[in-house]
């Protein structure tokens, strides 16, 4: 019975104990006053962007007058706007709490062209500060306003880039479109997007996904890039590298007039290689004959790529290995021994070897600068 009366009592104490607790209970406070304060940049600031290499510019304002922790966030909209639905919003620094922002000029250009402001042209915009806690937020009483002149280029650089059209190698199908090699440079600068390829008669676009509705780019004037339209191809059918840097709004179009198998040793052109499609240079039953030299066989050799501007003047690039000297491969050495690395006219310097059971057999020669591939190669192979 003292057991029965022990266990009641505690179960009395617990339930007064849980109601009591109840009864103390408070709702949460969740108002937040706004920022009543802007500091920088002062209102009717004006910045010409530079991408690439402007230093980022600070936003600060006075702290929203409250002791609790709060988030801040700069906001950007068109002057007309109310910041209900703004443009763009940037966190401030130190993960929100900070009482200013860090923006860099690549955003504020990303930003601008968000807000409707074209390349090589300048917009207003105002800013001003949302200070918010939970789920409750408040526009920071002032705002001010700040003119951005924007650069030439695209202030958005997409992850890949296509060519489709009738043009092309395949067609106007978007999902048969061929794709770019990206090209990211390892000092910091503009991301680069080239293709070697045909092109005949027709129309072709740039676009940067081969499904849905993507964007669309086109080239004029050979020199630059714009949003939407095609550029028309005339006259015979060619092979091309087409460089494309949408951070500048730049393209380039050279025609690959031919590509030959230099003998380092003969200091000579051993033959040419007929295009073949998908950015392919290829001849089949190709006898290899590697140079008798007093020394010994000499099968060094790289890539004599001719090359030709829309203004019909003619340069040469050469080809060859990233080593400046090597070893004979065999049936047993790595693919990455035939990459392709652009390199100087030496006679014998980044050259790769032809393999010596090659010699005097009929042999597939390959050179390859298809972007599915992970670097450019070239295969000399028996037949």
């Amino acid at each position: 019975m003292r057991k029965i009366i022990k266990l009641s009592l505690v179960i009395t104490i617990a339930l007064i104990a849980f109601i009591s607790c109840k009864k103390d209970t408070r709702s949460l406070d969740l108002t937040v006053p706004p920022v009543t304060t802007i500091l920088a940049p002062a209102d009717q600031s004006s910045y010409t962007l530079a991408p690439s290499t402007g230093s980022s510019i600070v936003f600060s304002w006075d702290a929203a007058p409250t002791a609790d922790v709060v988030l801040y966030e700069v906001a950007f909209d068109l002057p007309g706007g109310d910041f209900s639905k703004p443009v763009y919003k940037v966190l401030a620094d130190g993960l929100g709490v900070s009482t200013q922002a860090t923006i860099s000029q690549a955003t504020l250009n990303t930003i601008a062209s968000l807000a409707g402001i074209a390349s090589l042209s300048s917009g207003t915009l105002k800013w001003a500060v949302i200070v918010s806690k939970a789920t409750n937020a408040k526009v920071s009483t002032v705002s001010h306003t700040i003119t951005l002149a924007r650069p030439a280029g695209f202030a958005v650089i997409p992850d890949a880039l296509y060519l489709t059209g009738s043009a092309t190698e395949q067609g106007t199908t978007i999902a048969n479109a061929i794709p770019f090699k990206k090209i990211t440079p390892t000092n910091g600068g503009d991301v680069i997007f080239e293709l070697y390829t045909s092109l005949k008669p027709g129309t072709y676009t740039l676009i940067d996904k081969n499904s849905g509705t993507p964007n669309v780019y086109s080239i004029q004037n050979n020199t630059s890039v714009v949003a939407n339209g095609s550029t028309t191809v005339t006259g015979t059918q060619n092979v091309y590298r087409i460089t494309i840097d949408l951070g500048n709004a730049a393209a380039n179009t050279t025609q690959i007039v031919s590509v030959g198998l230099f003998s380092a040793p003969n200091n000579s052109v051993m033959f040419t290689l007929p295009y073949i499609g998908n950015s392919q240079w290829e001849i089949d039953n190709q006898t290899i004959v590697i140079p008798q030299e007093s020394y010994g066989l000499d099968s060094r050799y790289k890539y004599k790529f001719t090359e030709m501007d829309v203004s019909g003047n003619q340069s040469v690039e050469w080809y060859g290995s990233v080593n400046s000297d090597n070893s004979d491969p065999s049936s047993a050495t790595q693919l990455s021994y035939y990459y392709m690395f652009l390199v100087d006219n030496s006679q014998y310097n980044y050259c790769f070897k032809i393999d010596p059971s090659d010699n005097n057999k009929a042999c597939k020669v390959n050179v390859n600068y298809s972007t599915t591939i992970t670097n450019y190669t070239n295969s000399i192979t028996i037949q």
